[in-house]
């Protein structure tokens, strides 16, 4: 039931959408530069890595200067971030089997030897567009706070949960909440259970 329901309104979202889609990879192109999606290794179902597509928000740097991701953040890309039009490529990671609509995000593949084993937990299942940590703080709570929410999702998973969490998102999407930690242009590094 999960998989149907990922498969037909992932399908549905990339059909719908595709004028937004469109204009968004437009706008980056022009503003920013080739190339328009950003790829990059996640771990996904069991801890296994997926390669997730996003819309590209920052812009690129030689090996040599020293700036850190808030410095890179582009304009456009802010505007991108705050609305979550950066996320919606992920459809097509969620239409091939790489991803649900819902389940705990995918993080870093060097987060991986981090994780306590209850922590770790949040592999149990697909990553997600959208989770229980996303509606309730998304990445304005602490890394134990989010990675605890993420494995709460795993043990009470069901498809009335799952709608509920979508139908949450959109308000939360529409008023930008939480879409960074104070000072930073998304969350602090994960450092391992106490980093905060």
């Amino acid at each position: 039931m999960k998989r149907g329901l990922d498969i037909c309104v992932a399908a549905l979202g990339l059909v719908l959408l595709s004028p937004l889609l469109l204009a968004s990879a437009l706008a980056i192109r022009l503003t920013i530069g080739a190339p328009v999606l950003f790829r990059q290794k996640r771990p996904g179902l069991h801890g296994r890595s997926f390669t997730l597509v996003k819309f590209r928000s920052m812009r690129n740097v030689s090996r040599s200067e020293d700036v850190d991701d808030a410095q890179r953040l582009t304009r456009l890309g802010s505007l991108l971030r705050r609305t979550s039009l950066d996320e919606l490529p992920e459809l097509w990671n969620v239409l091939i089997g790489d991803m649900s609509l819902v389940g705990p995000r995918p993080l870093l593949m060097e987060y991986l030897p981090l994780y306590t084993p209850q922590q770790a937990r949040r592999h149990e299942v697909r990553p997600g567009l959208t989770g229980w940590a996303q509606i309730n703080g998304r990445n304005a709570t602490s890394w134990e706070q989010r990675l605890a929410l993420d494995t709460w999702y795993v043990d009470n998973q069901s498809l009335a949960l799952d709608l509920k969490i979508l139908a949450m998102t959109v308000p939360k999407v529409l008023r930008a909440e939480g879409v960074s930690q104070p000072g930073q242009s998304t969350m602090a590094k994960f450092r391992g259970s106490g980093s905060g």
